[in-house]
This record gives C-alpha cells, structure tokens and sequence, in this order.
C-alpha cells in the first residue's frame, strides 16, 4: 500500500426536504411516455430532490457549516475550495466561492472554484487540495464544498442518460491527519467527446461503447497506484448517473454488483459531482464503512473526465 496523497478528515452531505418523482419531471423537462420508462425501467431512476425556491447558497452552505462547526479552531482552514460542475452557477460579478468562504466566517482562507472537469471535478478537487497542502503547515486545512444547482431545463437532463437532482458536500481534507487516507488519484479525458450533449447519432454511439472499458481502465489504475487490488476493495462508491452504465463497468471489472453501491442511484439520480461524497455519507452514517478496509470512489464528468479515488476507511471520519 502507497503512501497517502491526503486525508479526508470530515464529510458532510446535504439534499432538500422536496423529494420528486420522474414523472412530475415530464411536463417541465419535455419527457415523452417512452423516455420516462427509459429512465425508470432500464436507468433505474425514481425520485430526486429539488427545492425550486431554495438558493444555490441554500444548497451549499448547510453541510460545509457542519464541517465547521465541528472544528475547535476553524483558522487552520487555509483553504476553501467550491467545485461545481455546471459551469455558469452565478450571474457575472458574484465569487460563489468567496460567498461560501465568507458566510462561514472564514475570511482568512484563500477561496477559488474549480470546474471544467464537469461531475468528475469532485474527486479531482480532493487530490488538488492536497497537493496545496504539502508544503504548508501540517495543521492547515482545506475546506472542499461541492455542489449544483441546476437553473435551466436543459441542464436538469442528460438527453436518454441521466435526470439531474440537488445535493451538496463538504469535506475537510488535510495533508496528513487522523482521518481516512486517500492512497491514489487517477482521471483521464477523452478529449474527443468534448462536445458530449451535441455529438452526433454516431459519436454519441461511439461513446456509449468506450464508456465502460474507459471507467474501469481509471478505476483499476487507481488501485494499482494504491499498492491494492481489486480484491482489497471492500465497495466501490460511485456516481449516480444511472443503474445501466454500472452494470456495463461492473461487467468490465469482472466483480460482482453488490460490490458496487448503487442505492442510492433511484433515491437520489444523479446530483452532479457531488454523488460520491453523498453516497459515502450514506454508507458512513447506516454503519457500512468498516475501519482498515479499503473503498474506490468513481465518477465521470460530460465532456468527458473519467476519475477515480482510492481510500481507507480509519473509523472516526464524521
């Protein structure tokens, strides 16, 4: 086993009290009957939540301020780090991660966002808070809030992939602290599906195909540069974007589905980059992460960023 690049001290999660159905999604998304059982018989969709009248504020804020009510001295947090997958979350002139920083009273921190990388950008956020962590004091923090809030129709769906909900995180990350250790990060891009949403009938074809191999290609790599193998992983915490492209890698992994978390994927579709870290929640708060044993976080962002993390699990991660 590698030396860890980082550890995920605390993680945090938020969704709205408004839970929907699909099919009260057809009228406002334009679904057809047809695609409506697309998304519920063969992806495995069923609910999300979404608060029409709450703020992407609203969204962000009620999880990272958990992170930092929990902490006896919130001026270690050197950092504070939004990830968004959409790229335009804020009209012209607003700094949403410096609003996040400053209604969380940490004024001291240096914020940026990061995107580009689209529903991946979560985990590769994670590696790149550490790696500004190395050189610093050994008591700095990074505050990690992911999270989106989807303000058009056409970004609220993915044409016969994904049906988009609300959800947000926040994790305190540190260079070497007593929480879970992150052993490996590994994301690659297929620049050639830049344009995902407006490929044509054939590329988007094409892309259905190298989909899988293409995700479990980072997923195996991330655990090799971990020093583990497959078999060491306990469960794989993945995306939700829907339930037939991860029975399609779990094919090419050659494991077994229950291996692969996939519950919360009709609970909760697909809530952008911030799947993984709500699912770990999930699994952390029902007792299903066991200490010493090892989990493989994956995630893929449109355009199109395949991404994988590899941890352990120490037992007193919040």
């Amino acid at each position: 086993m590698t030396a860890p690049i980082g550890t995920l001290e605390r993680v945090e999660s938020h969704l709205p009290d408004r839970r929907v159905t699909i099919e009260a999604l057809a009228e406002p998304l334009g679904l057809s009957r047809a695609k409506l059982s697309l998304f519920r018989k063969v992806h495995g969709l069923r609910t999300l939540h979404q608060d029409p009248g709450a703020s992407l504020f609203d969204l962000l804020l009620p999880a990272a301020r958990r992170v930092v009510d929990s902490l006896d001295d919130p001026h270690h947090i050197r950092f504070v780090i939004y990830a968004h997958a959409i790229h335009e979350v804020a009209p012209a002139g607003v700094d949403t991660a410096v609003g996040i920083r400053d209604a969380l009273g940490l004024e001291h921190a240096e914020a940026f966002a990061l995107s580009q990388q689209n529903c991946a950008i979560g985990l590769g956020a994670v590696a790149i808070a550490a790696q500004l962590l190395t050189d610093g004091d050994p008591a700095d923090q990074a505050l990690l809030v992911v999270g989106d809030k989807p303000h058009s129709p056409l970004i609220q769906k993915v044409p016969n992939t994904a049906l988009m909900g609300e959800g947000a995180a926040a994790c305190l990350i540190a260079a070497g602290g007593p929480g879970d250790p992150v052993l490996s990060h590994v994301s690659h891009t297929l620049g050639e599906y830049a344009q995902l949403l407006s490929l044509s009938p054939e590329e988007a074809a094409l892309y259905g195909k190298v989909y899988a191999p293409a995700l479990a290609d980072v997923m195996r790599r991330a655990v090799l540069k971990a020093g583990l193998t497959l078999a060491d992983i306990d469960l794989v915490i993945p995306h939700n974007v829907n339930m037939l492209a991860w029975r399609n890698t779990i094919d090419e992994l050659g494991i077994t589905a229950d291996r692969v978390f996939l519950e919360n994927i009709p609970r909760y579709s697909h809530c952008f980059a911030s799947d993984p870290f709500v699912n770990y929640t999930t699994l952390r708060d029902t007792g299903r992460l066991i200490a010493g044993r090892h989990y493989l976080m994956a995630g893929v962002g449109a355009g199109a960023t395949f991404s994988a993390l590899t941890l352990t699990h120490r037992g007193g991660t919040q």
